[in-house]
């Protein structure tokens, strides 16, 4: 009896053990692997190898070469304004006119000084011949013949007083028609019709001014390790000096996203100010289309180097990795690395790159967020292309 009890026991707990069994060994099965997922597309391509120039940038100022201040010259009451206010006057044109009468009746009687002091002259020197042929015959004396020749000097003088005066009333008369001594474009007019102005060497009144246009001055002031690097340069024959080779310059103008002129170096000072630690260089820059007024703003570029081969890239390529600047540049195996760069100036809307490339280096150009250091990439050639078309005006 008891021995059927403990069969029956048995033969009910070798089915639970089996469900048990067959579970844990279905939680021992191993899981199939998750497929990996593939390498992001990147556009690579090498960097753009090709001979460049190293340029400084400064703010400067633009400023005539000539400007005037136009004065009376003579006294007398305004008749007449005859330039447009602002307009572009040529040398020689009229700008006023000022009362000529009392001038002319200036002239007119020293005219007749003039006239005067000749007929005197004449009279001395008939005296004077009269009087040599009578001392030949000692019909008068010495003394006489010395009166007459002292009388004839001094007529020959009063013409030559006479003469000095009618050209003095002459150019007052002259003056009397304010003209524009160069050309260049004139200010408003300050002085209008029917006021006296005055011509006194100590007061004269100012009527306007007049400011040359074509070419102009562009001022800048560079400070003092520019002047030493580009002295260095100098002394190793790496680059032309300023003082004596008219180096080309490229402005940009206020508003405008890349360099519209051209100019080229005209003058450096002889000493650097002592309050700002600057040197003041120029440049002068045609203006024919008269767009540029002196005082205007504007970026310029100086060449700072000789020609140099020089690695470019976009500077969408560049990121930033603490206070280091890097390229993600791809292995032969696809996989990134990072690459720290020293960086240049721009040069057609590329970056120069003084180190940390080579000209065989695939560095991304596109599709950098995808990339991650160390891991595989699916890179596809592009191309390094200049911004700027060749030959144009750098960005």
């Amino acid at each position: 009896m008891l021995g059927a009890f403990v069969l029956n026991c048995v033969r009910s707990i070798i089915p639970a053990a089996s469900v048990i069994l067959a579970v844990l060994l279905a939680g021992c099965e191993k899981k199939p692997e998750a497929a990996a997922p593939p390498a992001p597309p990147v556009t690579v391509a090498n960097p753009l190898k090709k001979q460049t120039t190293d340029w400084d940038e400064f703010t400067g100022r633009f400023d005539a070469v000539d400007q005037v201040q136009i004065r009376a010259r003579v006294t007398g009451f305004v008749t007449k304004v005859t330039f447009v206010d602002g307009a572009v006057v040529k040398a020689g044109d009229v700008l006023y006119e000022i009362d000529p009468r009392q001038y002319e009746a200036a002239a007119e009687q020293a005219q007749g000084q003039l006239d005067d002091a000749k007929a005197k002259v004449d009279l001395a020197q008939k005296e004077l011949d009269r009087a040599t042929t009578l001392i030949k015959t000692q019909a008068i004396s010495e003394n006489i013949v010395d009166q007459r020749s002292q009388a004839l000097a001094a007529a020959q003088a009063s013409v030559l007083v006479a003469e000095g005066a009618l050209k003095l009333a002459k150019l007052n008369l002259e003056y009397t028609k304010v003209v524009a001594p160069i050309d260049g474009r004139v200010s408003r007019h300050l002085i209008s019709v029917g006021n006296l102005v005055n011509g006194s060497d100590s007061g004269a009144t100012l009527l306007t001014s007049i400011v040359s246009m074509t070419p102009i001055y562009l001022y800048f002031d560079m400070d003092e390790s520019i002047y030493q690097r580009n002295s260095r340069l100098w002394f190793e024959g790496r680059r032309p000096s300023s003082r004596d080779t008219p180096n080309p310059v490229q402005i940009t103008l206020t508003g405008d996203s890349k360099p519209t002129k051209e100019g080229k170096m005209d003058f450096l000072d002889n000493r650097l100010d002592i309050g700002t630690g600057t040197l003041r260089g120029r440049a002068i820059v045609d203006n024919h289309d008269l767009s540029i007024l002196p005082g205007q703003f504007a970026r310029l570029r100086v060449i700072a180097s000789g020609q140099y081969e020089a690695l470019l890239i976009p500077d969408t390529a560049l990121a930033t990795d603490q206070s280091r600047k890097i390229v993600m540049v791809v292995k032969p195996d696809d996989t990134v690395e990072a690459r720290p760069v020293t960086l240049g100036p721009l040069d057609d809307g590329l970056r120069v790159i003084r180190d940390g490339l080579k000209a065989d280096d695939r560095i991304i150009i596109d599709g950098l967020q995808r990339a991650r250091v160390g891991a595989k990439v699916a890179p596809k050639m592009g191309e390094v292309k200049p911004v700027a078309p060749a030959g144009g005006a750098k960005p």
